[in-house]
């Protein structure tokens, strides 16, 4: 499933490409964020930030919590193997750091499974990048079981990566999007889309090195499917939505993720509209959504809306996760303060 070390990769990915390196493996980004999960837990429960600096606790009272123990990527890989739980029966009396050849070594296999840009038509959505093609693919994992979120290279997803810029007031800005409807292996589909969403939407101008510091970035791991019986068969703020349609002897297309419609405060019929006009539709104003309800798509007559034929529409649900710049950074800071840490993330 979506999480923040994945966007932390598409941070590394991004980062990387702009000092001209490889960034770290997902893998290795997976279990390092994990660690620090932990890590940020014990601290809590010691009276110590992640720094090691000391707060105050607004309650004294003794904590009765079961320890957590870390485990390197060796360990994790044993427990996916054998489908046995992790041992928590001990206190961790250190960390334990991943084994960095073992870690490096994902990076290669990252690179030679690049993923291919899709095809596409002329018009983006400002959440999305469209398909030109109409076959939807279904995610599928290969990992199950104990320690399967760490060892999320093995599955395969559509995904869509999207990079806004942040104001000091927090108010976010789009600054690239762009994604796949085609199974991705994880590891390269983040890392091509990262670049790809960063450097290649065509509605911006590639994103500078100087602009990283005030961007987050999201991503979305699509699944479910299912084709709509009609353009308002879907449900407002659970699915994303794609439909393509011919006008004019022309097939367009377009999608917008699931939560988009909701951000902008549109309703379902507001939501098909504005997805038909994204597509390239140039047809009169008015509810255009109701108008292809009662007309089915498939009229002759002479009336914009009625010169929309072979109207589909398919829903599907994602799963996101999102991160800041400086989340990015309080994370990074803390692996460059392990002794392998900077080998690990290539700065060393």
């Amino acid at each position: 499933m979506a999480n923040t070390a994945q966007c932390y990769y598409c941070f590394e990915s991004l980062s990387a490409s702009f000092e001209d390196r490889e960034p770290p493996s997902l893998a290795a980004v997976e279990v390092l964020w994990e660690q620090y999960e932990q890590s940020k837990k014990l601290s809590s429960l010691r009276g110590h930030n992640v720094d090691g600096s000391a707060f105050d606790r607004e309650d004294d009272d003794e904590v009765d919590v079961e320890p957590v123990s870390f485990q390197s990527v060796n360990e994790h890989e044993a427990d996916r193997d054998t489908k046995q739980s992790p041992q928590t029966s001990s206190r961790p009396q250190g960390l334990k750091l991943p084994n960095v050849s073992r870690l490096q070594s994902q990076v290669s296999s990252d690179s030679s499974s690049a993923a291919t840009t899709p095809s596409a038509t002329s018009n983006t959505s400002s959440n999305s990048l469209l398909s030109s093609s109409t076959a939807m693919t279904t995610p599928s994992t290969q990992s199950e079981g104990v320690g399967s979120r760490i060892t999320s290279t093995k599955q395969r997803y559509p995904l869509f990566v999207t990079w806004n810029t942040v104001s000091r007031n927090g108010h976010k800005t789009l600054r690239g999007c762009i994604g796949t409807f085609e199974a991705q292996d994880l590891a390269a589909g983040l890392k091509s889309y990262a670049l790809t969403s960063a450097f290649d939407d065509t509605r911006f101008s590639p994103i500078p090195q100087s602009l990283l510091p005030s961007l987050s970035c999201s991503l979305t791991l699509l699944g479910s499917f299912e084709p709509c019986t009609n353009a308002m068969d879907w449900v407002l703020g659970t699915h994303g939505l794609r439909i393509s349609f011919i006008h004019r002897g022309r097939r367009y297309g377009a999608t917008y993720l699931p939560d988009v419609a909701v951000e902008q405060g549109w309703d379902k019929e507001e939501t098909v509209e504005s997805l038909m006009r994204k597509a390239g539709w140039d047809g009169g104003a008015g509810s255009v959504a109701r108008r292809l309800l009662r007309t089915g798509g498939n009229s002759g007559a002479s009336k914009p809306w009625d010169q929309v034929s072979d109207f589909r529409t398919v829903r599907y649900q994602g799963l996101k996760a999102s991160a800041s710049y400086e989340e990015w950074q309080e994370w990074r800071n803390w692996v460059l303060s392990l002794d392998d840490g900077p080998e690990i993330l290539g700065s060393a």
